[in-house]
């Protein structure tokens, strides 16, 4: 398992970008082979030193494939240029994902919940209009805040059905995804430390993951419903 990401991997991911073609790819896999095995043995090492605070889906990550799904899209470039992964939480009483993406542009580490099914994404509506303040609290603490500074993911324009639109939380009850996320440099994801970051990073999305499980798992009286 790797410790430390070589400058190997965004070179690749360069070269990608700029001959985003399949002859080109075909020529060039042993390159591609390297890169993301090197950011497999890499997600390897983050699952297990994230295996003492936190249990993982199939006690590994999901790196998600180079390959692009054109059929709906107008870019009809065959390969992200990107190396992204996700890890999911075991069981039902830990709600939440992992995510890290990857590339010359931009290198992003987060989680959340992205886009809920509909009965989850109610159930956290109607806790947050009842009492958004445990929410709010969460989001201004410090260490979210240096971390991940303000909630992100997808917004309805307007309040949700059911939901008064001057709700004092409308910003939050406008969410259709509750995401959240840190930025790194390039050299950052070079470093020898960038691993201890990331880990320190979904670390410090704990009490978020925390609120959500509890609003996932209890009905409006609190009482456990799975």
């Amino acid at each position: 398992m790797s410790t430390v990401l070589q400058a190997s991997l965004f070179e690749f991911l360069q070269d990608i970008k700029d001959n985003n073609n399949r002859p080109w790819f075909a020529e060039n896999k042993p390159q591609y082979q390297a890169a993301v095995g090197q950011f497999k043995s890499f997600m390897a090492t983050v699952v297990d030193r994230l295996s003492f605070h936190d249990k993982i889906e199939g006690n590994k990550a999901k790196v998600f494939r180079i390959y692009r799904d054109v059929r709906f899209s107008k870019n009809k470039t065959p390969y992200k240029t990107n190396f992204s992964a996700g890890l999911q939480r075991a069981g039902k009483l830990r709600r939440g994902g992992y995510y890290i993406s990857l590339s010359p542009n931009e290198n992003i580490v987060g989680g959340g919940f992205f886009q809920p099914e509909r009965a989850d994404l109610l159930r956290i509506r109607q806790d947050i209009a009842a009492d958004d303040e445990p929410l709010q609290q969460i989001i201004a603490a410090e260490q979210f805040q240096s971390f991940f500074g303000n909630l992100q993911g997808e917004q309805l324009k307007t309040a949700p059905r059911g939901f008064p639109k001057d709700h004092q939380a409308i910003d939050l009850l406008r969410h259709k995804s509750f995401i959240v996320t840190r930025s790194f440099q390039q050299a950052e994801v070079l470093s020898a430390h960038f691993l201890d970051q990331v880990v320190e990073t979904y670390l410090a999305m704990h009490p978020f993951f925390d609120y959500m499980t509890e609003v996932l798992t209890t009905d409006a009286n609190g009482e456990l419903i799975v």
